[in-house]
């Protein structure tokens, strides 16, 4: 009787773990789609750059191509399919703690961000352009700790680096913030120097653009302040945060159940790094800034594992 319950569990539990990784596979593609939609839209890396950047704001959008919208639509809706049938195997026939949270909490986020939805034709509204970035990113962590958290932990003491791990998935998680901001209020062009912002190296105005609650008038110009304090409190937290996860990503890989994740952040920390570097240098390319963006995901979905590790 004991044997067949704990086979029927392990075979929901890979069943569960395989949709998580299908539903986190979906995520993912939204999350590269609607980034391309946005970042094509607003005119990023178009031929008369900076000038036609973000012309959307005044009614002359660029157009994306024409089947990047289907592909969103139908990408996203087999991605909240596989919520909603996640969810349900998360719970029943009894809950699978603490998956079950996490899938409830992914399904919440599909549900909220299709309300979102209902305001993204009008792109002058910065949160919307935040919550759907934001969001995205969201769904591909969410979907992906419940794969991490669906099989019963095999060990029971604590890794290494716990409450500094906290700090460095938090340093991340302002990184992206800040990022998000800096595609919702259209400030790509306000900083094309590197590592500096037209040789401003600390901003000493424009801390309003940490609001994201605005309707937008025009993107932000080379050197305007707003867009300035993004860009360079977005680098300044991607350093800290690369410094702190470096650190326990180090200490970490040579613990057993932490090394795959371990390795994996050093790498997606080399390659969003890279990507970052590469997408000012060229003049913010679209492809470029795309591939940052799901770079963001990954990295966000792999810095989970680690934290799973050390919990663990």
């Amino acid at each position: 009787m004991g044997f067949a319950s704990d086979t029927s569990l392990h075979l929901r539990t890979r069943r569960i773990r395989a949709l998580a990784v299908f539903t986190c596979a979906l995520s993912v593609l939204v999350v590269m789609v609607s980034a391309y939609l946005r970042l094509s839209g607003a005119g990023l890396g178009c031929a008369d750059w900076p000038a036609c950047y973000g012309s959307v704001l005044a009614g002359i959008p660029h157009a994306p191509w024409v089947g990047a919208r289907l592909a969103h639509r139908i990408v996203a809706t087999l991605a909240l399919l596989a919520g909603i049938v996640l969810v349900w195997r998360c719970w029943r026939p009894q809950p699978l703690q603490p998956a079950a949270r996490y899938a409830t909490l992914l399904l919440a986020l599909m549900l909220f961000l299709s309300v979102v939805g209902v305001w993204s034709a009008d792109p002058r509204m910065a949160w919307v352009n935040f919550i759907n970035l934001i969001g995205g990113l969201g769904l591909v962590t969410f979907s992906w700790r419940v794969a991490i958290t669906s099989e019963p932990s095999q060990w029971v003491d604590r890794g290494p680096g716990g409450p500094f791990c906290r700090l460095a998935l938090a340093a991340l998680t302002l990184t992206v913030l800040l990022g998000g901001l800096i595609g919702a209020r259209y400030a790509a062009p306000a900083c094309g120097t590197l590592p500096g912002c037209q040789g401003v190296w600390w901003p000493t105005g424009g801390w309003s653009a940490l609001h994201p609650f605005v309707t937008l008038a025009g993107p932000s110009g080379p050197g305007e302040a707003g867009g300035v304090v993004l860009h360079l409190l977005h680098r300044y937290a991607a350093a800290l945060a690369a410094v702190l996860l470096a650190v326990v990503a180090l200490r970490l890989r040579t613990v057993r159940r932490a090394r795959n994740a371990a390795l994996a952040v050093l790498t997606l920390l080399l390659l969003e790094g890279l990507l970052g570097v590469l997408t000012v240098a060229s003049g913010f390319s679209l492809w470029l800034a795309v591939a940052h963006n799901v770079g963001a995901a990954l990295l966000l979905a792999a810095a989970a594992s680690l934290m799973h590790a050390v919990r663990r």
